[in-house]
């Protein structure tokens, strides 16, 4: 055991002669939580500069540092004889600095900075060539460098709201005893029934593959394979008369491998003159789709929702978190064509329990952004929304009003302190100005609608006994309207057939989602909450494509 050890030790001691020391770095937010309190300990610093300035006659420079754990910047000071300092000052410069933490002057705003002795590495930049000036780009300006938006305090303070929901959701589930579980991203059903999905296909490529095959080596013509034939009867016939006349073991033996080699070229002939340009088609004009990868159409899901009842229907309470994909030719501050849902399944559970479970989720998001993120919402305050921290603090500490579909159509109706742009009316689906009327004027809280009308919502949803609406719910908050939809699932195979094939969608994709009902079947409900919404709904920007890192839309897919 002994010689084991040190041979592992030895092997990793020549392996770290062939590398780099590895650098223990000290991220900015922890120097400047602690302040003065740190000053004379030494420390090595890597970030990029969002402004520099050279001082004293070019004698020294200031430079603000920022390595994305925090909004605030480190305050690094350089000498010029410690390093050249024109290639540290310009806005996007990368650094890695080690020197010793100091009290600055009296008066100074900043409680720490960093006195530099040794700069480790630059990356430079050239400042007439660099995107991202000085000056304050809009956000619309900052979707056309998104590779490089991140470097921006606006967004690197929507990455850390982003990072922090994602963690309280998982802490949120996982307190409350969901199992998290990993949906498939390519699908052969839609679970909305709205058709608009992206098709998973390799008929394309295989197509244009071919048609370039094709044009460097053209198909064989039947004579070419009939002469190819021929050669394997010839080579057959060599091999028998070997045979018959009892040759030595080695000559049959090459005999069958040239007989051999011509069969396969033959196979490989025949294969040639089967390849077809363009995409294959049946006989009745249809696409072919059994030439495909999957073998049949294949999409990117819409929500993972119907698999997730899978586990739910063994595991009881488990959650999806994961991206979502619609084909929806929408150019609205509202849609994406890729975006991430959180979506809980709850066993054994009704539309009550369903709701609960909902007002429980976004409250906790709230809370925790407001104990967790406390600076970037004060920098949401400052610039974009005066209300976001407000906001937070109202819909995490105020229970949710609830009011059925059918009683906020009669409230809506009767306003008259306001025209709607879109007409109320019983069985229409509530847009957001009618929304956000609901939570930001009448109610001031939070609002979940439920019992809505069958015809605006999925085919899955539990058909109420008036037979008319189902036990769906809204979860609507001001600033957004919609942040969360859900509802109790319906259990009973004969009414989830007809609720199938009324929304007009064949019943084989779904035949596995009906062995849960055909095989103990139990009442279960759940619901989606749209992520980039809630980041829209704390940090109270108004267009979605500014709270995903990597936005898709028409006529975009950048990087």
């Amino acid at each position: 055991m002994a010689e084991d050890a040190a041979a592992a030790a030895m092997a990793a001691a020549s392996l770290s002669d062939d590398l780099e020391p590895a650098t223990d770095r000290t991220r900015i937010r922890s120097i400047l939580a602690d302040g003065a309190a740190r000053a004379g300990e030494r420390v090595v610093v890597g970030g990029w500069v969002k402004t520099g300035r050279e001082q004293g006659k070019g004698t020294f420079a200031f430079l603000e540092l920022n390595d994305g754990s925090c909004a605030s910047n480190l305050q690094v000071l350089v000498d010029a004889a410690v390093h050249p300092l024109a290639p540290l000052t310009a806005t996007g410069t990368s650094v890695l600095v080690e020197g010793e933490l100091k009290k600055p002057p009296e008066g100074a705003k900043q409680r720490v900075e960093l006195r530099v002795d040794r700069v480790i590495e630059v990356g430079e930049v050239d400042p007439a060539a660099y995107p991202l000036p000085k000056t304050k780009l809009t956000l619309e300006n900052l979707r056309d460098v998104v590779h490089l938006r991140s470097r921006t305090n606006t967004i690197g303070a929507v990455a850390r709201i982003r990072h922090q929901l994602a963690c309280a959701t998982h802490r949120f589930f996982d307190e409350n005893g969901f199992l998290y579980v990993h949906t498939p991203i390519i699908t052969t059903s839609d679970c909305e029934g709205a058709g608009e999905m992206f098709q998973v296909t390799t008929l394309f490529s295989h197509a244009e593959k071919v048609e370039k095959e094709l044009k460097e080596n053209p198909a064989p013509s039947a004579s070419d394979i009939e002469a190819a034939r021929v050669v394997v009867k010839e080579k057959g016939d060599v091999v028998a008369q070997l045979k018959t006349a009892k040759a030595s073991k080695q000559e049959i033996t090459a005999a069958v491998a040239e007989l051999n080699k011509a069969k396969e070229n033959v196979s490989r002939l025949e294969e040639r003159s089967k390849l077809k340009p363009g995409i294959p088609y049946r006989d009745d004009g249809t696409v072919a789709y059994e030439n495909d990868f999957f073998k049949r159409q294949a999409f990117l899901t819409v929500s993972g929702q119907l698999q997730v009842e899978t586990y739910a229907c063994a595991l009881s309470s488990v959650y999806t978190f994961g991206p979502t994909f619609r084909a929806e030719n929408s150019h609205t501050s509202r849609h994406l064509a890729e975006f991430w849902m959180v979506e809980p399944e709850i066993a054994f559970a009704n539309l009550q329990d369903d709701m609960n479970c909902a007002e429980r989720y976004v409250q906790y998001l709230c809370k925790w952004l407001l104990e967790h993120c406390r600076e970037d919402m004060e920098f949401m305050v400052k610039n974009y929304d005066k209300t976001a921290i407000e906001r937070l603090e109202l819909v995490s500490s105020t229970p949710f009003q609830r009011i059925s579909y059918t009683k906020s159509v009669e409230l809506l109706k009767n306003v008259t302190d306001k025209k709607f742009e879109n007409k109320v009316e019983w069985g229409i689906d509530l847009a957001s100005e009618h929304e956000r009327y609901l939570t930001e004027v009448i109610f001031k809280k939070p609002v979940i609608v439920y019992n809505y009308p069958k015809e605006i919502k999925a085919f899955y949803m539990r058909l109420n006994d008036d037979q008319k609406t189902v036990a769906a719910m809204d979860v609507l908050v001001p600033k957004v309207g919609e942040l969360v939809g859900g509802s109790q699932r319906e259990e009973r195979l004969d009414l989830l057939k007809t609720r199938i094939q009324d929304a007009g969608l064949p019943l084989e994709p779904y035949e596995w989602y009906l062995d849960l009902r055909r095989f103990g079947s139990v009442k279960h409900s759940g619901f989606g909450l749209g992520f980039e919404r809630m980041i829209l709904f704390a940090t109270g920007l108004e267009n979605i494509r500014d709270v995903i890192p990597f936005p898709r839309y028409p006529g975009r897919a950048d990087l």
